[in-house]
């Protein structure tokens, strides 16, 4: 008995083998504890998860599975350790491997945070077309990056490594690279503008510059136009925000201004009629605005009207629609009324 009583009581580094046992069973208790704690929680709020709209709830759920078994191990050694007598040497080692283990579970956690981000943004992209499915996976890659940078720099300075050397290598590093690949960067910046800040999403109709077309396909590099005449164009990013980007996608109504030349043969009091019949043929027409008609000018050959309205739509194709109507009314008013639309005529006196 006494000679079992010895044994147990030897001590092994700074401590007795009851006091090893103790600590090592308050180690496998935490991690049980916190082991079912999770399983609870998963179950429960998974539960409540289905019975809702949004996704936040969701996300939660899949951070808490996402707790690997390795860092509650490591936490629970963590706790387990104040129950021992251990050196200052011992503490820190420990203390160094508690670090790692979270520093390597915050990177599960960014990891699933970043998918979830990418995840809402493809969900809104299918309902409003506004970004590539690749550009938004290069645009997690670049996030996990990000994120393996910082936590690879915060390990190495919990390990002892002075970063500072490190950090000013890799500064004057990326500013060399930065100027070898400029022009993609300036693209790739200038993508992501495109997508934050939405001047124009998949399926606009847009004119820059010389080129007009609907926007198909919007990448980190380049947007691609499918053209009126059918061929695509392709504009680098950059290249693109740097113009003036006309958006008729977003038009909430066209104003139209359109020109009626008369001759000068015609008399006073049908002259002063024009105005009323192209106001009654305009407010006849659906889904149009009168605004005004003037006799404006003395031309060359004719005397001008100048007629402005709005179509209440932006559809080009109901625009043409109104207008050709718009023509053909006028064109019978004026034959009945005996006007005659001027055009090009020189007139040519002989003196003898």
């Amino acid at each position: 008995m006494n000679q079992n009583y010895g044994i147990i009581q030897t001590i092994y580094l700074g401590n007795t083998i009851v006091e090893w046992v103790i600590g090592i069973g308050v180690a496998l208790l935490t991690y049980i504890i916190i082991f079912f704690i999770k399983r609870i929680l998963v179950s429960r709020l998974s539960l409540y998860a289905t019975r809702t709209t949004t996704d936040i709830d969701d996300f939660v759920v899949e951070i808490i599975k996402k707790t690997k078994p390795f860092f509650l191990i490591v936490l629970s050694v963590f706790i387990a350790s104040f129950t021992l007598t251990l050196s200052s040497t011992v503490l820190k080692v420990i203390q160094k491997v508690v670090v790692l283990g979270f520093l390597i579970q915050i990177i599960v956690w960014g990891a699933t945070f970043i998918k979830y981000i990418i995840q809402r943004m493809d969900n809104r992209r299918n309902d409003e077309n506004q970004f590539s499915k690749a550009s938004l996976i290069i645009l997690g890659y670049l996030g996990k990056l990000l994120l393996w940078s910082i936590v690879v720099l915060v390990a190495l300075d919990n390990l002892g490594i002075n970063i500072t050397a490190l950090i000013a290598g890799l500064g004057v590093g990326g500013i060399a690279v930065a100027l070898a690949v400029q022009s993609l960067l300036a693209d790739v910046l200038a993508s992501l503008s495109i997508v934050f800040d939405k001047p124009f999403v998949i399926g606009d109709f847009i004119v820059v510059e010389d080129f007009l077309g609907t926007v198909e396909y919007i990448g980190l590099k380049t947007t691609r136009i499918h053209s009126l005449s059918g061929e695509q164009i392709i504009i680098s990013n950059n290249d693109l925000l740097r113009c003036r980007i006309r958006n008729y996608k977003r038009m909430t109504e066209r104003r139209v201004v359109f020109h009626v030349g008369v001759t000068y043969e015609t008399p006073h009091d049908k002259l002063s009629r024009i105005n009323t019949i192209i106001r009654e043929i305009i407010e006849t027409k659906e889904d149009v605005r009168f605004d005004r008609v003037h006799f404006k000018e003395y031309g060359d050959w004719s005397l001008i009207f100048e007629v402005v309205y709005f179509v209440l739509k932006p559809d080009y194709n109901l625009y043409m629609d109104i207008q050709q109507a718009i023509n053909l009314d006028l064109f019978q008013k004026c034959e009945k009324e005996g006007i005659e639309f001027a055009y090009p005529t020189n007139k040519v006196k002989i003196i003898n």
